[in-house]
């Protein structure tokens, strides 16, 4: 009977130890680890995601830098052969540590496979190739941001999807500070006629690109204090003519850097200002024509802040350093 006693005594202590084991880890797990989550993306997609990822392919070159910025990096498996920040991922590539997973809108669905990824970022330049991801069974999630606020909406995304919601939190308050400090420099200088400002896309013989209201181009030319001539144009990025360019008179002329190596599809400076009517521009006439660097402007992404600083430096050289 005793030794009865002493042996229930024993079940009993051991049950709870791990009783109170099991209370105190669940306690201290943190859900955002372990449990389920839910996103909805930027075309509307709900994904349901059982655990925060561990394998993560980036189709979208604009995601991977946010990914490596909140702490992530470490578990992206699969790159574009178009990803060239924040590191040289040509060389991961060479090297066998990245696996490249095919061009920016020519994915490899071999190349996705042989990593299994427990989710895929992407842009709508993927569009036709979504739907056979998602019935192949992976995860993924659609972004495109048009505005500096989707941007940070992105940020966000990405950062709950992955596990790593206050890293994203963090980086988007950077950003706001970042921005905010140049509008309020802007501001303090009480400056009455902001300058208009032509952003150009794209140039050859059948016409020229520009950025209009739906672009996120737009909302760094305003939120680094100037007024771009193609505002009142609803579409992202509307095609018109240099007709059109020379009548609506910029007092500022942006040119991007040659995409990637080679010559810039303008030619070069002295070429476009020799365009028929070019002349008479306000930022030809004034040498207000600044070509900026095409890597920094490519993607609606974490350099967003860095984008309005190169803008207003242009627009105010007065007060920020020329780029």
């Amino acid at each position: 009977m005793k030794t009865k006693t002493i042996l229930a005594i024993a079940i009993i202590a051991i049950l709870s130890v791990s009783i109170v084991y099991v209370y105190y880890a669940t306690q201290n797990s943190n859900p955002q680890q372990t449990g389920q989550i839910t996103i909805v993306d930027d075309q509307g997609t709900e994904t349901i995601l059982p655990a925060v990822p561990q394998r993560i392919v980036s189709l979208a070159p604009s995601v991977t830098p946010i990914l490596y910025k909140i702490g992530v990096g470490d578990k992206v498996v699969g790159l574009t052969e178009y990803d060239d920040y924040p590191y040289n991922f040509t060389a991961w590539f060479e090297a066998g540590n990245m696996t490249k997973v095919g061009g920016f809108s020519t994915p490899s669905m071999e190349a996705i496979a042989s990593v299994n990824p427990d989710i895929i970022f992407t842009t709508n330049i993927n569009e036709a190739s979504i739907p056979n991801m998602r019935e192949l069974g992976y995860k993924v999630v659609v972004v495109g941001p048009t505005s500096i606020e989707g941007i940070y909406n992105t940020i966000n995304l990405i950062g709950k999807a992955t596990g790593a919601e206050a890293s994203a939190t963090s980086l988007v308050d950077s950003l706001k500070t970042q921005i905010s400090s140049v509008e309020s420099k802007i501001a303090s200088a009480q400056i009455t006629d902001k300058p208009t400002v032509y952003y150009e896309i794209w140039y050859d013989s059948s016409g020229v690109m520009s950025a209009g209201a739906a672009s996120w181009i737009n909302d760094v030319i305003t939120r680094a204090g100037g007024i771009n001539i193609f505002a009142d144009e609803t579409q992202e990025y509307p095609t018109t003519s240099s007709e059109v360019i020379v009548q609506k008179n910029p007092d500022v002329v942006l040119l991007p850097t040659g995409m990637g190596t080679g010559t810039p599809f303008y030619g070069s400076v002295d070429e476009v200002k020799a365009r028929p009517g070019w002349s008479a521009i306000n930022g030809i006439k004034n040498d207000r024509l600044y070509v900026i660097d095409q890597d920094l402007f490519s993607e609606p992404g974490m350099r967003v802040a860095d984008q309005v600083e190169a803008v207003a430096a242009c627009l105010y050289p007065q007060l920020f350093t020329s780029p």
